[in-house]
């Protein structure tokens, strides 16, 4: 059997997250570095293995101040956590997707399923095979041990816990490994 490794391509990918803000209205974060891989034995990615890590000092919400927040040992502790990691496995069950995994932040691992729009696979003008997906889910920001907290005098929460994750992927192939069966 032979496996194909893909590998994400950062110039044609993005990772994003979104929480609500004083319960009214939503902030869009992004991880500006980050890398993956994904393993499949078919053009399908079914049962194909994925890993991906992302650096928390790339957060950038727009806004310096809040990424630093982010950053500090009240969110995400990048002095001490510096990247988020996720290990886990795609499955296609009649052409529904999911990723379901290890998604680690800040020493916290927690099992996550995310919803998977597999878009196929096409060669690029430059001769490179690619496949894209579009991936969200949602987690529980404080299961991750991101806890801070702070209430409004109106007594409005300031930050969600639920915090949807947003990942569009372009992958490109980079190699196919040819195993052989031991025979008897």
């Amino acid at each position: 059997m032979s496996t194909t490794k893909w590998i994400i391509d950062p110039t044609h990918s993005e990772v994003s997250f979104k929480v609500k803000h004083l319960v009214i209205s939503t902030v869009t974060g992004y991880f500006k570095s980050f890398e993956g891989t994904a393993v499949s034995a078919s053009e399908d990615f079914e049962d194909a293995t994925v890993g991906f890590s992302a650096a928390i000092d790339s957060i950038d919400t727009n806004q310096a101040d809040r990424d630093g927040h982010l950053k500090s040992a009240d969110f995400f502790d990048a002095a001490n956590h510096p990247n988020l990691t996720f290990e886990g496995k795609i499955s296609n069950n009649g052409g529904e997707y999911k990723l379901v995994g290890e998604l680690s932040i800040r020493g916290n691992k927690k099992e996550v399923s995310l919803d998977v729009d597999f878009g196929g696979i096409t060669a690029d003008p430059y001769g490179q095979t690619k496949a894209g997906f579009e991936i969200e889910g949602k987690i529980s920001r404080k299961e991750f041990g991101l806890v801070w907290s702070a209430v409004t005098e109106a007594g409005s929460v300031v930050v969600s816990d639920q915090v949807r994750l947003i990942l569009n992927v372009q992958l490109v192939k980079q190699e196919v490994t040819e195993s052989v069966a031991a025979t008897a």
